[in-house]
């Protein structure tokens, strides 16, 4: 559980920087600002294990109030004119290794413009070394068909010490933004998210449906994280 005093940027001040949020995607948001009929159906697949799949109280899954679909909705205020869709090809109880055996299968036949990937909570199962093969053979089938990814870390679990380096989840949470400044990828730090709000005073069962998934407000801390890497529309004709 976490307690005591919070430092959500304690364990990553001296991480190596991610892609640039505010240029990363442009190429895309170019995309979604064009109006009919010069617009195209845009693809966002959301890859992962149970949260992006939107089980909460297993085995309820809702997945209106999951961040996928929340982000279909932030993203259609912020882009009113584009096609969007929000494609979610997660499994729940997955691990990366089973979800990069069927990347190409699942992910890369929806003809993605932009990949989201959420192993962080599962992969503690397979430790550091295997994810990381797991998770750069995904990074590295998605720079071959040059289509940009953003990283989640994972979003809490209330059986975890959140602010012990030596835990578990932290360290997936660490190894996960290193990667994608190694891989220069986007970053959505689920993981620093809820550390923030909590030390706002939020109570961590609060953000949770059950100990190691979030409900719709814990959903919203990842959203906003992923919004970041959307720049706004400019505005004009």
């Amino acid at each position: 559980l976490l307690t005591g005093s919070v430092q959500p940027t304690l364990y990553h001040e001296q991480s190596p920087a991610t892609a640039d949020p505010a240029t990363y995607l442009l190429g895309l948001r170019d995309e979604m600002t064009k109006r009919w009929p010069r617009n195209r159906t845009i693809n966002i697949v959301c890859h992962g294990h149970s949260v992006p799949a939107g089980y909460f109280k297993t085995p309820t899954v809702d997945t209106f109030n999951a961040y996928p679909h929340l982000l279909h909705v932030a993203l259609k205020k912020r882009f009113p004119h584009a096609v969007i869709n929000v494609i979610v090809t997660s499994v729940g109880g997955e691990e990366s290794e089973r979800g990069s055996k069927r990347f190409d299968r699942d992910v890369l036949s929806m003809r993605p413009d932009l990949i989201t990937i959420d192993y962080g909570l599962n992969d503690r199962r397979l430790g550091l070394q295997r994810s990381r093969k797991a998770m750069e053979s995904m990074l590295k089938t998605a720079r071959k068909n040059k289509i940009p990814v953003i990283l989640l870390t994972p979003t809490a679990d209330q059986r975890s010490k959140l602010t012990d380096p030596k835990d578990p989840l932290t360290q997936q949470a660490e190894f996960l933004r290193k990667l994608a400044a190694t891989h220069r990828v986007g970053l959505a730090d689920s993981f620093a998210a809820f550390l923030t709000k909590i030390a706002a005073g939020k109570p961590l069962a609060k953000l949770m449906s059950q100990s190691n998934h979030p409900n719709r407000a814990g959903h919203e801390l990842v959203v906003n994280e992923l919004l970041k890497w959307f720049p706004s529309a400019k505005k004009g004709p």
